[in-house]
């Protein structure tokens, strides 16, 4: 019988070994996701402080109701301006007019699908 008690408390140790390093994973995938999602708000904050810096009021409350509805163009839209105002292109404030433009521009570069029924 102490055969049989040593394969059970070799196997047990065996299994609580696989329980430590699975908990010890676990933790660390939490902490690698807090990391980033602590990444992610800290680059939404820096966005928004510079698109307050390039953007009037009245654009940057077209672009909130616009994020409502379509959020990758948005995302899009601001990457594009922060791109301007880094590399010197933009001068002054982008007013609510001015945005209406590259919505337009970037609307005009959708494909148009018609569909004909025979």
């Amino acid at each position: 019988m102490s055969d049989l008690d040593e394969i059970r408390r070799k196997r047990m140790a065996e299994l609580q070994r696989q329980q430590a390093m699975a908990a010890q994973s676990q933790q660390e995938q939490a902490v690698q996701q807090a990391q980033q999602q602590e990444a992610a708000m800290e680059f939404e904050a820096q966005k928004r402080a510079i698109m307050a810096q390039i953007l009037t009021q009245e654009a940057r409350d077209r672009l909130a109701n616009l994020r409502l509805t379509k959020p990758e163009l948005v995302n899009n839209i601001e990457i594009q301006l922060i791109q301007s105002a880094q590399g010197g292109s933009l001068r002054g404030k982008v007013t609510d007019e001015q945005l209406k433009v590259l919505l337009r521009n970037i609307a005009g570069q959708k494909r148009d699908i018609k569909i004909t029924r025979k």
